[in-house]
């Protein structure tokens, strides 16, 4: 399986071409430009489609996003950078502008989808090419962005209106090809297999990039970290036959609530039920049966959530504690009973739940004890 780069290194790559157009050969077509990746820490020689100069101190880079052999809806998406000099007066020696297509932060006052690792991408890479004197405007452009973005959960995570530069690596494994499953588990077993001696601390098993980025962000260790995309039932069961004695799962809760139904597999494609899976856990909680069916209505887990919440706000109720701590509790005892089925070996399982803004709907309490080990 072919590996191929996050938006991000194809954004510094438009930008690197677009700032050297306008410093050295506004009249020379580049092929490629190379591009320091941080992490992992290497060159890499990104092909150029366009470059020209747009006016007097302004110009354009294109590049395609090539995700290799990942099933991902930016493959062959074009990717703009246009790259000014800057007012004098600006702060910034390098402002970084989300154009067209690049999506807004409905929850952080609209601000652009660029998160932290596309920034530091585009700062370390484009400042050594500055004077000292020299201050520059960067603008990225994704024009089938806000087509793309319908195609996606974003606005679940609140981001509207275009596509995300989210990343926390220069390179995009294709996780969710079939193959790619080998990958996974090898990591799984190289990180459980290289763990220090006498090291007690659980794995912790991230659904997506938001999980990822989340658990880095709050000090796990990334040692400690597999990123399982939706193949949760087959890395349970691996971590049974490695007899890791302790798992926490960490993930949105739209994905792993499925998981208190005894759906293993996450992707929508194969397998859903995460309202009835809600609706079920709210009947056992005791929601009134007016407000069940209104749940029963909506059509994400998302809704469900603002609609709970809401109801909480109005009658000062704790539906949303009461419900989603039941939850985590069925993921806890449902996954511990799906990974002694298919390995024979007991572990124990945690689980933590954010919402789209990332924050912490519920812990269970193996969950809250795991995440104290961890941070």
């Amino acid at each position: 399986m072919r590996s191929g780069y996050t938006l991000p290194v194809f954004a510094t790559a438009s930008a690197i071409a677009a700032l050297q157009c306008l410093q050295k050969h506004p009249h020379v077509a580049q092929s490629s430009v190379s591009v320091n990746s941080i992490d992992p820490p290497q060159q890499l020689e990104i092909p150029i489609e366009q470059v020209a100069l747009i006016q007097a101190g302004m110009a354009l880079g294109i590049t395609r996003s090539d995700p290799g052999d990942n099933l991902d809806l930016t493959r062959d998406t074009p990717i703009w950078a246009v790259v000014e000099w800057a007012d004098p007066v600006q702060v910034e020696t390098i402002a970084l502008v989300g154009g067209e297509g690049v999506g807004k932060q409905s929850n952080l006052d609209n601000l652009p989808a660029i998160y932290d690792y596309a920034r530091r991408l585009l700062q370390m890479n484009l400042a050594p090419l500055l004077a000292p004197a020299q201050k520059i405007r960067v603008t990225i452009i994704l024009p089938e962005g806000r087509v793309l973005a319908t195609r996606t959960s974003n606005a679940a995570f609140g981001v509207v209106e275009g596509l995300s530069l989210l990343g926390t690596t220069s390179i995009s494994r294709p996780l969710s090809a079939p193959g790619q499953l080998e990958a996974c588990l090898a990591e799984l077993r190289s990180k459980w297999e290289g763990r220090a001696e006498g090291e007690d601390a659980p794995l912790v098993f991230c659904i997506g990039e938001n999980g990822l980025d989340l658990a880095q962000k709050m000090g796990i260790d990334r040692d400690r970290i597999i990123k399982t995309a939706n193949w949760l039932g087959p890395l349970l069961a691996a971590a049974g036959a490695l007899e890791v004695p302790k798992l926490l799962l960490f993930g949105y809760h739209g994905k792993l609530i499925k998981l208190a139904g005894g759906i293993f597999h996450t992707h929508h494609h194969l397998a859903d039920g995460r309202l009835e899976i809600l609706v079920a856990a709210a009947a056992r909680s005791g929601l009134p049966p007016a407000q069940l069916a209104g749940l029963f209505e909506l059509e994400t887990a998302e809704a469900a959530l603002t609609y709970l919440r809401a109801i909480d706000l109005t009658d000062g109720s704790n539906w949303v504690a009461q419900i989603y701590g039941y939850l985590t509790e069925r993921i806890d005892a449902r996954s511990q009973t799906y990974i002694y089925s298919q390995s024979q070996q007991s572990v124990s399982v945690g689980s933590v739940l954010f919402d789209r803004h990332r924050q912490f709907i519920a812990t269970s309490a193996t969950g809250s004890t795991f995440l104290t080990q961890l941070c």
